[in-house]
């Protein structure tokens, strides 16, 4: 029986071996592991790429948050508000840095944070808001950016999942003051481990993202303020620029992919599909339904070999590690509710349509299953 990943990352290294194996193999000779040339190729292609004036190649994408935060001026109490329904490394982040979360409940149909609840959030603490660009799907900038003006928040995008997603021809990453994004290897965008960057348009902030990843150091053995470490390393930035490169026709390979299983799973009881939004072009980094009795629908799959998951199984107020913020269940029911029934497929630019034919069989099999198993009992 055929093993169908969630994300298959060899079919995406198979197809960049031979440029990047020689790059990877130059850097080894030449020992060039930290700071060198591919790293600013990388960071000048990814920020023309975006749209921005600067790109900062980070070490990962939560640093990627706390440094973009640190550097708007986020501080020790300020509140920083975003959706209950994320990683918990959005929240993590600002938590890092001795600021507040403010955690806002999502819309129904996309699950995205809801403008409407970030204006009820809204206080005299408010330093930033944090929209989280899930799924491949961008966050309501348009409101999201007027509700920042007026309050003076700085508006810096959490675009972990989202790289090349647009929205009336502005690209992820390029909205708000900065942007932080992963490119963790599962990602649209992935690396050979772990990777991130920031974007702006400020050349302020994008001193002070460089100065903090480096120790807080403008220079070799000066440090203004306690930084920390956090740069992009060669290798990595070697292989982001050979994926880089394939991104558009990645993208719009999951895209067709999309568009497959909406055929397939059309008018299929007990499975409601993501709702997407004819004006903006989503990246769909992941393929996401609901389901009634998700955990069981999930381990049958998994039992036939199908490499299906959820993005996110427990929302940032309900796990221990954010106790401390007085939430819990009933604060963010849409973001509850989705949590319970939410229901990852496979999906990555080389999945096939018959691997899609086996998994929505597997799917309809299942839900059927279990939804008879709940009527006899």
């Amino acid at each position: 029986m055929e093993h169908i990943p969630l994300v298959d990352l060899r079919a995406q290294q198979a197809e960049i071996a031979e440029e990047t194996e020689a790059e990877v193999l130059g850097v080894l000779r030449s020992a060039a592991y930290i700071g060198g040339p591919a790293v600013k190729e990388f960071e000048s292609a990814y920020a023309n790429y975006v749209g921005a004036a600067h790109c900062i190649g980070v070490g990962n994408g939560t640093d990627a948050l706390e440094l973009a935060l640190r550097a708007t001026g986020v501080g020790v109490g300020g509140e920083v508000i975003l959706p209950a329904n994320t990683f918990v490394a959005t929240a993590e982040a600002v938590a890092r840095i001795g600021a507040v979360p403010v955690l806002v409940d999502v819309d129904a149909a996309h699950l995205l944070i809801d403008p409407m609840c970030v204006a009820g959030a809204i206080s005299p603490k408010t330093q930033a808001i944090v929209p989280v660009h899930l799924f491949g799907k961008l966050a309501p900038m348009e409101e999201i950016l007027a509700l920042a003006e007026s309050c003076g928040a700085a508006v810096i995008e959490d675009a972990a999942q989202s790289q090349g997603a647009r929205h009336n021809g502005k690209v992820s990453g390029s909205f708000g003051v900065a942007a932080a994004t992963s490119f963790y290897p599962g990602k649209n965008l992935g690396a050979a481990g772990d990777a991130g960057a920031v974007t702006t348009n400020d050349p302020d902030i994008a001193e002070q993202v460089r100065m903090l990843g480096g120790h807080g150091s403008p220079s070799k053995y000066v440090h203004d303020v306690v930084g920390m470490n956090s740069r992009l390393d060669t290798i990595q930035a070697v292989v982001l620029k050979a994926k880089l490169r394939r991104l558009e026709s990645w993208n719009q390979k999951r895209r067709e992919a999309v568009a497959r299983y909406g055929e397939l799973l059309a008018n299929v009881p007990g499975v409601s599909l993501p709702v997407p939004r004819l004006d903006y072009e989503d990246v769909w980094h992941l393929y996401v339904v609901q389901v009634n009795s998700r955990d069981a629908v999930l381990e049958f799959l998994n039992d036939v070999g199908i490499g299906a998951g959820v993005h996110y199984p427990t929302p940032v107020h309900l796990t221990k590690a954010f106790s401390y913020l007085g939430k819990g269940e009933g604060d963010f029911p849409v973001a509850e509710a989705a949590a319970g029934r939410i229901l990852s497929l496979p999906i990555f630019p080389h999945i096939t349509a018959a691997q899609q034919q086996r998994v929505v069989e597997a799917l309809v099999g299942a839900v059927k299953a279990i939804a008879g198993e709940e009527r006899r009992s």
